[in-house]
């Protein structure tokens, strides 16, 4: 299958290539957004892996303007934006899944399959031919069980003719979907590749030839008895092959190249570190330069992904505390102290020496998007700091004109906003009568000196959700905001939610009852079949360790019911264990979350996967009228 990976830390995306060519993925890499949005609209891709943060055209706007022109590929965001309000915001977007660098690989191995399985509701795990069996999750090839080891192309090719068993696919076709764009083979490659395959097959012992050649027109696969016609293999299995010599030496051919990767890095580190020795020696005189700001900042962000994809998570964290600190207007001198510190911290991934965890405070990783609208600088300056304190991710806008800026670009979760303005005689009330209008789903908090009833009257009239008198301080100002955020339009659909923890049933209910979900719960797994078949619900959340049945054979069950199969499925556990993903993923699950739960993130998942369902059934129903046309 064939990948679309838009990263612009080279260092990441080549990391990450290596790693899921040895799973024989076809990748391709596009440096910046706006070329990945042209080969998104150019290409066929199965699916497309997109960071948030890249030159040209961000993620967001990636997926908004993919998902607007009705592109249905699945997307999964990557990126080192960790913020409840990052993962809503991609999940809003469109995005079909979000996972923060540094991540597991087998987890993203994981959800990457669970995107592609899902991504068609007949995708089958395992398809055999004759003695030929694929199984696309362990990325191995059998026949008559033995392991036939195969080349990327070899194995894609052989994926395509078996989920395609009655299309007929010319060499150009083939070259459009098993090439990546960037290369430009003759079409002479794909009989290359077509023969190896034929000669490893009947070395392996088949005598049927698998593919046929269909003169003038291209290739199909052979047509046989309906008995050893491609299907599903009705038992998922995972035999010990996966580890075998042809795996062990996949990855270790990669684990050769990841190593001279991070040779390259640990070079370009220790040049890069001249920049961050700059800045603590203008920050020891009080100052940083705003373009060397702006340059650490956009280094510093790469960092993360970089770092977290060579398996240094700790020092992915140094550089994630780094960028929190440089996002303050000022450093004082506890921030300077601090900064200083885990740069020392960097500086021992250059020499190799293990990363210490930081003594000093951590600075908190926000949890949502504020945006103050207000020329104040000094309270602006106040409201930030507190509300870094708090979990927040804070913009400031000095005026109307750069507010509305902001809001197309990147929608907060909530707005602070002044009346009156310095340097414009447009008002603060014409902003919130537009925000009410386009945006009624974010919380606009009036905060002004102009006291007069005729003032909150005409703030009110307007929709304004609160109205705050100055001066207050910045903590009473965040308690208030807090107060305000997590309202939207209330969605209608079923969920069933099967957990042993009343408790924590209970909290459930009460996050999703005001989204206008009709909710359902049972502590008890023993009657999940009788509760399941009254319910008839649109989304089921299951925990994974309950007495009696795991939330696992629960899915399993789900899974092999052709009334549930589509049925989206989502797990909240404890449990952190790559382990322990994977299996969720392998056995049909949609999503995971982790406890404990944030609320905002576990409704954007929800709505996403609801939203991802609907489009699905609607395009299987227009699948089946179009074959039914055919039929006739």
């Amino acid at each position: 299958m064939k990948i679309l990976l838009v990263e612009d830390d080279e260092t990441t995306a080549n990391v990450l290539a290596q790693e899921l060519t040895s799973y024989k993925y076809t990748v391709e890499i596009a440096a910046d957004g706006q070329t990945g949005l042209e080969l998104a609209q150019a290409f066929h891709y199965d699916l497309l892996i997109v960071d948030i943060i890249l030159p040209k055209l961000d993620g967001i706007s990636l997926c908004r303007q993919l998902r607007s022109h009705g592109s249905q590929t699945p997307i999964l965001l990557l990126s080192a934006k960790n913020s409840t309000t990052d993962r809503v915001i991609g999940l809003k977007a469109g995005a079909d899944d979000y996972v923060v660098k540094p991540y597991e690989l087998a987890e993203l191995i994981a959800r990457i399959q669970a995107l592609l399985r899902r991504s068609n509701s007949t995708l089958p795990t395992v398809l055999t031919w004759e003695k030929l069996q694929l199984d696309s999750d362990a990325c191995q090839v059998t026949y008559s069980g033995n392991l036939l080891h195969l080349t990327p192309k070899e194995y894609s090719i052989l994926e395509l003719f078996l989920r395609n068993p009655r299309r007929i696919f010319s060499r150009s076709a083939i070259l459009d979907q098993i090439w990546p764009s960037g290369e430009f083979p003759q079409e002479e490659a794909v009989s290359t590749q077509i023969k190896g395959l034929r000669q490893k097959l009947k070395t392996a012992g088949m005598t049927i030839s698998l593919i046929e050649t269909i003169y003038g027109l291209g290739y199909r696969l052979k047509v046989l008895e309906d008995s050893f016609s491609p299907r599903v293999c009705q038992e998922m299995t995972h035999p010990a092959t996966v580890a075998s010599a042809d795996k062990r030496q996949a990855q270790a051919k990669v684990q050769l190249i990841m190593q001279q990767i991070w040779g390259k890095f640990q070079q370009s580190l220790a040049t890069q570190m001249v920049l961050f020795d700059r800045a603590i020696a203008q920050l020891s005189t009080g100052t940083l330069d705003s373009e060397l700001r702006s340059s650490l900042q956009a280094e510093v962000h790469r960092l993360i992904g970089s770092l977290g994809s060579f398996g240094v998570p700790k020092s992915s964290e140094v550089a994630r505390q780094i960028e929190q600190l440089l996002s303050l207007e000022s450093l004082g001198e506890n921030e300077v102290r601090q900064f200083e510190y885990l740069v020392g911290q960097l500086k021992q991934v250059v020499e190799n020496k293990p990363s210490t965890t930081a003594k000093t405070p951590d600075v908190k990783i926000a949890s949502s998007r504020l945006l103050i609208v207000d020329d104040d600088v000094l309270l602006t300056e106040q409201i930030k700091r507190e509300a870094i304190a708090w979990g927040f991710q804070v913009e400031v806008a000095i005026d109307p004109t750069a507010a509305r800026r902001f809001i197309s670009c990147l929608p907060p979760d909530v707005i602070i906003l002044e009346l009156t303005f310095r340097h414009t005689t447009e008002n603060g009330l014409t902003l919130l009568a537009e925000l009410v209008q386009q945006t009624p789903s974010i919380p606009v908090l009036v905060l002004t000196a102009q006291n007069q009833l005729s003032d909150r009257v005409e703030v009110a009239r307007l929709g304004g959700n609160i109205f705050l008198e100055k001066p207050i301080s910045p903590e009473e100002i965040l308690k208030t905001v807090s107060m305000e955020l997590n309202r939207t339009q209330k969605p209608e659909a079923k969920i069933l939610i099967v957990d042993d923890d009343r408790l924590l049933l209970a909290a459930l209910s009460t996050l999703l009852i005001p989204w206008g979900f009709q909710v359902s719960t049972l502590a008890d797994p023993q009657q999940f079949w009788q509760t399941l078949a009254a319910c008839i619900p649109d989304l089921l959340i299951l925990d994974i360790e309950m007495p009696g049945f795991r939330g696992i054979e629960l899915c399993q069950v789900v899974r092999s019911d052709p009334r549930w199969s589509e049925l989206p499925v989502l797990f909240l556990s404890g449990h952190n264990d790559p382990e322990i993903v994977h299996q969720v993923f392998a056995i049909g699950a949609d999503d995971y979350v982790q406890k404990p739960i944030i609320g905002p993130e576990l409704i954007a998942r929800i709505l996403n996967r609801l939203e991802r369902n609907r489009i699905l059934r609607r395009f299987a129903g227009v699948d089946r009228l179009t074959e039914i046309a055919t039929e006739h």
